[in-house]
C-alpha cells in the first residue's frame, strides 16, 4: 500500500469516543431497561467499568506490536498464509456483523421517527454515499472532520442534559437493586457488545496509524471513558425521566426523551438535537468500520491502494443492510440471539488468542 495515513492522539481519542457511542446512544437504554428494569443505569455503569478491562486487553496487544496493524500481526504470529486466512475470516465476519446493522439503524430510525413516507432504501443509499466519500478521502481527512464536529457534539449534548435533567424523578430508580445483581448480567453483556467489544475493530488502525504511538494507549482509554460516561448519562436520564417501563417500550428512548424538553412553553420539541448528536456518532462508527475493512482487505491482498475497493464494498454494504435486516422485529431478535455471542468471540476470544501467541513467541525467543 501507499504511505500509511496517520492521525494525532487527540483525533484518535475523538474516534474512540464516537465509535464507543455509535448506535448505542439511541438503542441501548431500551434494552438496559428491558433486562435490568430501574437498575439499567447501574448495569450500564458496571458494563463501563468492565469495558476498561477489554480496552486494557486491546491496548496491550497494540503496545507489544506498535508498528503492526492487525493484519500484519496475524501474519507475524500465525505465518503468512494462515495469517492471511485468519485476517480474511475476521474481516468477512466484521463486515457482515458490523457496518450493515449500523446502516440499517439509519434507515429504520428515519422511516419510523422522522420521514415515514420515504423508502428505507433511499436513506441507506444516501448515507452509504457519505460513508464511501469519507473512506475515499482517507483517515487524515476523517480525523480533521471529527475535530471540527466534536465541539458541536459536545455542546449539544451538554445542552440536552441540562434541559432534560430538571424532569428527572428519583422515584423512578428506587428501590435500587430490588432484584439483586443476577438480572443485571444480561444487561451488562449487551451493553459491552455494543460499546466496548466492537472497539476491537480499532486494532486495524491502532497504534500503527497514530503519529505518536507512545500516546496511543492513553488516547484509547480516554476516548472509551468519555463515550462510557455519555452512555451512563443517557441511560440514567432515560430511566429517571421516562421510567423503566416507558424506556423499555420505546425503541429509541433517548429520542423520546428529547421530545419532553419544554422551557417556558417556548423552547420545545428539540428531538432534532438528539438526532443530530446521534448522526455524528453513528457516521463515524460506520465510516471507521468501513475504512478498517477496505484497508485491511488491501493489506491482505497486497494492493498498493485501497480506494478501488471502496465503491464496490459500499454497494455490497447497502445490499447487506437490506438483506440482513428485513424488519425491525427481525433485527431485534437476531441482535438478542446472535450479536452478543458473536461479539464475545470477536472481542474477547480472538484478542486473547493473539495476546497468548504473542507472549509465547516472546518467551521462546528469550
Amino acid at each position: 500500500m501507499n504511505r500509511e495515513e496517520k492521525v494525532s492522539p487527540r483525533q484518535f481519542t475523538i474516534f474512540m469516543s464516537l465509535f464507543t457511542m455509535g448506535t448505542a446512544i439511541l438503542t441501548v437504554p431500551s434494552n438496559q431497561a428491558s433486562y435490568a428494569g430501574r437498575d439499567g443505569w447501574l448495569a450500564t455503569m458496571m458494563g463501563a467499568v468492565l469495558g476498561l478491562l477489554l480496552v486494557w486487553l486491546y491496548t496491550s496487544i497494540g503496545k507489544r506490536h506498535p508498528s503492526h496493524s492487525l493484519v500484519q500481526l496475524n501474519e507475524k504470529l500465525l505465518g503468512k498464509w494462515a495469517g492471511k486466512a485468519f485476517s480474511l475470516l475476521f474481516i468477512m465476519l466484521l463486515f457482515i456483523g458490523g457496518p450493515a446493522p449500523v446502516l440499517y439503524y439509519v434507515g429504520n430510525f428515519m422511516t419510523s421517527q422522522m420521514m415515514p413516507d420515504t423508502p428505507i432504501q433511499a436513506f441507506h443509499i444516501a448515507f452509504a454515499l457519505i460513508v464511501v466519500m469519507g473512506a475515499r478521502l482517507g483517515l487524515e481527512v476523517l480525523g480533521r472532520s471529527a475535530e471540527l464536529l466534536f465541539p458541536s457534539f459536545l455542546l449539544l449534548f451538554i445542552v440536552f442534559v441540562l434541559l432534560v435533567a430538571p424532569q428527572a424523578k428519583i422515584d423512578n430508580v428506587q428501590p435500587v437493586l430490588e432484584l439483586g445483581f443476577r438480572p443485571m448480567w444480561p444487561a451488562v453483556t449487551y451493553y459491552l457488545s455494543l460499546t466496548a467489544l466492537p472497539t476491537a475493530t480499532m486494532l486495524l488502525i491502532f497504534p500503527s496509524q497514530i503519529d505518536r504511538p507512545q500516546e496511543a494507549r492513553k488516547a484509547f482509554f480516554v476516548g472509551y471513558m468519555f463515550g462510557a460516561v455519555v452512555m451512563i448519562l443517557i441511560v440514567a436520564l432515560s430511566i429517571l425521566v421516562l421510567g423503566s417501563d416507558l424506556t423499555e417500550r420505546n425503541m429509541y428512548p433517548s429520542y423520546a426523551l428529547a421530545k419532553k424538553i419544554s422551557v417556558g412553553r417556548f423552547l420545545e420539541r428539540l428531538e432534532a438535537v438528539m438526532a443530530f448528536i446521534w448522526f455524528i456518532s453513528l457516521y463515524f462508527k460506520l465510516v471507521l468500520y468501513f475504512y478498517a475493512t477496505v484497508t485491511a482487505l488491501a493489506q491482505i491482498f497486497n494492493m498498493k491502494e485501497y480506494r478501488p475497493l471502496v465503491l464496490p464494498l459500499g454497494m455490497i454494504l447497502v445490499a447487506l443492510s437490506l438483506i440482513e435486516s428485513p424488519s425491525s422485529v427481525y433485527e431485534q431478535t437476531s441482535e438478542l440471539t446472535f450479536w452478543v455471542p458473536f461479539m464475545l468471540l470477536v472481542g474477547v476470544v480472538y484478542p486473547l488468542l493473539l495476546l497468548g501467541l504473542s507472549v509465547i513467541r516472546k518467551a521462546r525467543r528469550s
